[in-house]
């Protein structure tokens, strides 16, 4: 996703606190950001290129950290992303001009965003510092935007603020965030159950009975599949964990032979509320249920999922 798509997002209001608005667990003790706020605001810009959460969060006052140490990974990293205009990690590199003013360059293969950070207006505890960003390839200004960046200082040390008006409030935006991911991981759980089932019946008809676990579809380490590495799903659901959920297979009855043989399948959220709330039940029939079981596994009663 280049600058273009993702400049196409902020101005859509898609991006709720990402760059267009601002919004291994890190601790509280962290290493202080720069004192200068256009040095804190320049190392806080190069850390989101490289998507270096870590480095990020010492721009971050106390409260924003430990919120963003609570954030997903994949949360994190949407921050950092939408925080430069970038889909992907880049080479940061940092250019002074003659009259002092700092522009950091973002690099990667398909685009560069520029952001250059203007004089700050310092007002006792507070400096407010304008910045523009753009393609570094525009040379006519066309998608620049000029947004004014929030700085207080916590400890001596500058830290990231707002962005215009808007607060950086992470401890909300991760709660906005856990929803936004959940709904998504969930519909991702419930098709890869039907992926799982369709991977099983495809073991079934090429080794004539069903895999004793979902361990015997993943990948083989070399050569051909195989009945006990059949290469029919990937090594991270072969081991019963992907997007959030865990998977569970069991099969119904003694017999794992033939085609009257059955089984179920299960998906349970791995951190019930955050990475999803509901289960989702495959019953030995084939049907998929789903329903919120407070972490728990699902039942053939729950609610038909189409």
């Amino acid at each position: 996703m280049g600058f273009r798509r993702v400049e196409q997002l902020c101005l859509s209001g898609v991006l709720f606190l990402g760059f267009c608005a601002p919004g291994a667990t890190l601790g509280a003790a962290q290493t202080p950001a720069a004192s200068d706020p256009v040095n804190a605001l320049r190392d806080a810009l190069s850390a989101a290129c490289t998507q270096n959460a870590m480095e990020f969060a010492r721009a971050l006052t106390l409260r924003n950290t430990e919120a963003f140490s609570r954030l997903t990974p994949a949360a994190r990293a949407t921050l950092l992303k939408r925080f430069v205009l970038l889909d992907k990690p880049g080479t940061p590199r940092v250019e002074t001009d003659t009259n002092g003013t700092v522009t950091v360059f973002c690099v990667t293969t398909a685009v560069t965003t520029q952001m250059q950070i203007g004089k700050p207006d310092l007002r006792d505890n507070l400096a407010f510092v304008p910045l523009a960003i753009k393609d570094a390839t525009d040379s006519s200004d066309a998608n620049l935007h000029r947004v004014s960046m929030g700085m207080v200082k916590e400890d001596d040390h500058w830290k990231l603020l707002s962005l215009g008006l808007l607060l950086l409030d992470l401890p909300t935006l991760g709660e906005e965030w856990d929803r936004a991911e959940m709904k998504a991981n969930e519909q991702l759980a419930a098709e890869t159950v039907k992926k799982l089932a369709e991977a099983i019946e495809k073991y079934r008809k090429t080794y004539t009975r069903l895999p004793d676990t979902l361990a015997v579809l993943g990948p083989p380490l070399q050569g051909a599949p195989k009945s006990d590495m059949a290469g029919l799903v990937d090594g991270e659901l072969a081991a019963g964990k992907k997007d959030g959920y865990a998977f569970r297979y069991v099969i119904v009855g003694a017999s794992t032979s033939g085609a009257p043989a059955k089984y179920e399948l299960a998906a349970i959220p791995t951190e019930y509320g955050r990475t999803g709330a509901r289960s989702f039940f495959l019953d030995s029939a084939g049907v998929l249920h789903g329903a919120d079981h407070q972490g728990a596994v699902g039942l053939a009663t729950d609610p038909r999922v189409e």
